[in-house]
Order: structure tokens, then sequence, then C-alpha cells
């Protein structure tokens, strides 16, 4: 798979003299003349957009798998040139030498400072591609840390045991995947989701220390589930209970919130890309949808952002950039 706080500084702007530590303008016999006002409301004055250099860095879901025209090097990290960084570079008028996607499908957070190998060929350690000079920073990371491609498969695996067992009258669970993945109220995907955090963690205090200057954005994940999951069935059929769905929204809401924590505590910018995808999952028509089901459209990935996602990413990133 392949992610807000701002950073905005606010300056004070127009302060009057009784904004200092005497009491609320009171000295010590009573009201002072021209001290009895209330202080003026600081007012914040605009974060400039940044321009460059701008360095793209996360998995899949950055860089835009199977989405045409693919581009880049190595091959195997399957960047679009339509993805939501490029997007977002075009859109800030930044050319080539202003901005470096280095994103690959894949990426798990060791993938930030250690190379990846890919059928294609090695990734660098994405932060390599960070210098002092770097003033924009995008990251979306964490998914495949939390093994949510195994998730899905395996639910769909544990269901059909299920549904195999109550045909031979063995009995049925309401949610079999959530029984698989907690036992005795331990929740196995959380734990890689907080140790995923951990490294997360790490790598932002990494991005700091490499591009002191720039402003880090990470970006989380769209939704791929509807609210309700009766909405799925068309898509999904019946081989999901409707409880593991709602058990699979539940674990994606937690992959978003240890993004949306780990990047407010290292003074980064988190931005929401599950509120603006809300009906434009994998379960909505094929008009609407932003994701793919796990039968995509032809040349596409399955339970990845089509084209139309990667244009919803892009204006979610470019809204909390603009601030």
């Amino acid at each position: 798979m392949a992610l807000t706080a701002g950073l905005a500084a606010l300056l004070l702007a127009g302060c009057t003299a009784g904004s200092g530590t005497d009491g609320g303008g009171k000295g010590f016999a009573g009201a002072l003349p021209g001290r009895d006002r209330p202080a003026a409301t600081p007012t914040p004055t605009p974060t400039p957009t940044p321009t460059g250099p701008y360095v793209a860095l996360g998995d899949s879901y950055t860089a835009g798998l199977k989405i045409a025209p693919q581009t880049g090097e190595p091959r195997g990290c399957s960047r679009s040139s339509v993805n939501y960084p490029s997007l977002v570079a075009k859109e800030l008028g930044l050319g080539p030498g202003q901005f470096r996607d280095v994103s690959c499908s894949g990426a798990v957070t060791g993938d930030l400072t250690g190379p990846q190998r890919t059928d294609g060929g090695v990734n660098p350690a994405q932060l390599d591609a960070l210098t002092s000079a770097t003033r924009l920073v995008t990251l979306g990371i964490g998914g495949n840390d939390a093994g949510f491609a195994d998730v899905l498969t395996e639910c769909a695996k544990e269901n059909l045991v299920d549904a195999v067992k109550g045909l031979i009258g063995d009995g049925r669970s309401d949610s079999p995947c959530r029984d698989h993945y907690v036992s005795g109220g331990t929740d196995r995907i959380r734990g890689k989701v907080d140790a995923a955090g951990d490294r997360l963690g790490q790598a932002l205090q990494e991005i700091r220390r490499r591009s002191p200057q720039a402003r880090v954005y990470v970006v989380g994940y769209p939704a791929l589930l509807p609210a309700d999951p009766a909405g799925c069935a068309p898509v999904l059929g019946r081989g999901l209970a409707g409880a593991d769905l709602g058990f699979l929204t539940e674990e994606e809401q937690q992959l978003n919130g240890m993004l949306r924590k780990r990047a407010e505590a290292a003074g980064a910018v988190f931005v929401d890309a599950a509120a603006p995808s809300a009906g434009h999952d994998m379960c909505a028509g094929e008009a609407a949808r932003w994701i793919e089901p796990p039968f995509p459209a032809p040349g596409l990935a399955p339970v990845h952002p089509n084209a139309k996602g990667q244009q919803a990413m892009a204006a979610a990133v470019l809204k909390a950039v603009r601030g």
C-alpha cells in the first residue's frame, strides 16, 4: 500500500501596549490611561505556499501502481506520471529539476532508510533524495507494514473456511476474520500498526534532520470500504461477512489515526484522504469509485487508487499545502 495540523508560524501583528504582563492593563493603583482596552487579537500571517525542491516518498498508493503512463526507474516501483505527487508538482509549477518522486510500490517504512529490491531493479533508500535545499516533502506509507494486502487475502480465506464449516454443520462465526486476528484482547494487526508508527516517527525525525527547512506532509490512505458494509454486496458478493467488512474499516481507521498522531508529534501536517473519498470506495459504481475492487478494471491494480483517486489525493494535498 501503499497519508491536519499546520506548520504555519504565527507572527504577532499589531500588538498594543496593553498586551504585556501587567494583569490585563491595570497598574498597582487601578486602570491607567490607554491601558484598559483589550489587546488586539494577533493576526496570523499566511504561510507562503512552498515551492521546490519537492521530494515525494511513499508506497504504491503514492507511486500510482499500474496507472498509465508509467515512468521512472527502477521500473519495478511502478510509478505513474499522473500520480498525486506529479499532479501536485505540476500544479505548483515545479519543473523536473525541482521535483523528485522516489516512491515505490511495495515499500515499507524500512525502505525509507534502506534500499528496496523490486522485480525491475533496486530503489535506493528514499530518504537519500532529501537535501538541505528541499522545501516540500510528502510521505505516504505504512499500509505494507501492517500487511493490509495479506489481511484482505486472509479475510477472504477465513470467510471461505467458515462457509464450509457451515455446510458441514460445524457452526459459523459472525466475523471469522476478526476471530483470526483478535484473540485474548490482542489485535495482531494493530500491533503491526503500532510498530510501524515507531519506525515512522524515527523516519520523520530523520527527514527533519536532512531537510530542516522543508514543510512535511504525511498523506493518509483513502477509504477502501463504505460506512455501510451492505453497499459492498453488489461488488464483493457474500464472500465477506458484513461484520468483517466493518472490522477492516476499523483497522484502516486505526492506521490513519497512527499516521495522524505521528505526523502531529513530529510537527508535520497530516493530509486526510479518507474523508474526501467517502462514497468513492471500491464498492462504489465504476463511474464513482476512486479505489479499484478486487477484480479491477482492465490494466489497473486491485484495491488501489485509479487515476481519479490519484487526482483526488492530489487535491487533498494541494488544499493542505495551500492551507
